[in-house]
């Protein structure tokens, strides 16, 4: 029988496991290997930034759900990976031997490539329940005594619908405190334009969002490099158009949440075959890797290029549905290879966003993600926000229970449905 290992208990993770339990023989031994005892729901840590949701409210402990199916759990993190030995080497000194290993432990945040980014430094992040609730703190220091708010992402980050989701919670917060009119807020992406999401704009999303930050008195700067960040103080270079630099801007600030580039984890970078020179791992149309077979990967680990070339470097976002296809696919790979057959499952690379604007929102649907595209619709209204706390406590339901159901495909499929009514 196989022991297959899975690193990472997130939203790759955790639905991995369960998939792979449900797919494997019954004599397979599943094993779950994470830095963390607690599993913590992303898409939520926005609320938590901003106190409309408290930390216990979005986690789980992790060891007790993987009991009930039968899958057995290491909380301690990976120091490196041996792929000649198909051993994982563990922070504690521990070795864990696997016949097959999933890769789903996520980014590592690149806050060390811009100077003075990050919790560590001037500026807040919203891409760990630990960073958010660290900034929620800021956040009521911040309302006590307000001023000008600078938010966005920054050169080479892929994530960019919480920037924009995060502003307009930010945005909804101060206008209910009646406190709008003394925060000036800037918007600054390494995007070409408003809207371009690092899928090269999803329908008329460009239009629309430029729209509402207009409404919303949200200035913004696009195509735009931070050189620094000091304390209250962020400095950026905005380019044009052929990537030189265009003007130089010096950005006063109170509170700042810039989204960070993304990188692969320490412990797989630098093996030739594996990953890339930003450390995420290469995979095959099958999420398998070509040097080594036995090795796959699911979500925001996995090698992806840019949708197009930008002036500034943006990266390529991967949405939970993309990552549920990805861990469906890989499920039924492995089920196949354990029964002597070759992998034929290829995911669906489709993007599907629910963004919160605190009392409305913004969705968009892009099948496939690369244009073009069956599918290019992009959406707003207050139906948005009541989906996606729907959403929120729809999938932390399912994941106590642990099933397998796709959830994320469900909000495509509803989706689809909202636009047959309207006849798009």
């Amino acid at each position: 029988m196989a022991h297959i290992v899975i690193v990472g208990a997130g939203l790759g993770g955790m639905p991995m496991a369960y998939e792979m339990r449900e797919a494997a023989r019954p004599g397979d031994r599943i094993t779950v290997v994470a830095n963390t005892t607690k599993f913590h729901f992303v898409p939520s840590n926005p609320w938590v930034a901003v106190n409309w949701r408290q930390r216990e409210e979005i986690e789980l402990e992790i060891a007790p759900l993987l009991a009930k199916h039968r899958i057995d759990f290491i909380p301690v993190g990976v120091k490196r990976l041996h792929p000649e030995a198909k051993q994982l080497e563990l922070d504690d000194g521990r070795h864990v031997d696997y016949d097959y290993l999933v890769i789903a432990t996520g980014p590592r945040l690149a806050f060390d490539e811009v100077e003075g980014l990050g919790p560590q430094g001037h500026t807040q992040s919203i891409c760990h329940v630990d960073h958010a609730a660290h900034a929620a703190g800021e956040w009521n220091r911040f309302v006590a005594d307000p001023g000008p708010i600078v938010v966005g992402a920054v050169q080479g980050a892929s994530c960019f619908g919480p920037a924009y989701e995060f502003t307009m919670i930010m945005e909804t917060d101060l206008r209910r405190r009646k406190i709008r009119d003394r925060v000036p807020m800037t918007f600054v992406t390494s995007e070409p334009y408003i809207g371009h999401l690092g899928l090269g704009g999803v329908g008329d999303s460009k239009g629309l969002m430029e729209s509402v930050f207009r409404d919303k008195h949200i200035k913004w700067i696009c195509n735009a490099k931070v050189s620094r960040v000091e304390a209250g103080k962020m400095f950026v270079t905005e380019h044009d158009e052929d990537g030189k630099p265009k003007r130089e801007h010096e950005l006063p600030f109170k509170y700042s949440m810039m989204l960070p580039a993304f990188k692969g984890v320490d412990a797989f970078a630098g093996i030739e075959g594996l990953t890339n020179p930003r450390g995420f791992i290469l995979i095959d149309p099958h999420q398998r890797n070509a040097r080594y077979p036995e090795i796959y990967a699911v979500g925001v680990c996995v090698a992806i290029p840019p949708v197009e070339a930008t002036p500034v470097p943006t990266g390529t976002p991967k949405t939970g549905y993309m990552i549920e296809s990805m861990v469906t696919a890989t499920a039924k790979n492995i089920r196949a290879v354990l029964d002597g057959r070759e992998p034929t499952e290829k995911a669906t690379w489709n993007a599907v966003c629910l963004a919160d604007f605190g009392d409305a929102g913004a969705a968009f649907v892009a099948l496939p993600q690369i244009p073009p595209r069956n599918v290019n619709w992009f959406s707003q209204g207050k139906w948005v926000h009541l989906a996606k706390v729907g959403f929120e406590k729809y999938f932390m339901h399912k994941m106590k229970k642990g099933t397998t159901e796709t959830v994320f495909e469900k909000i495509v499929m509803d989706a689809l449905g909202i636009m047959k009514l309207k006849g798009k």
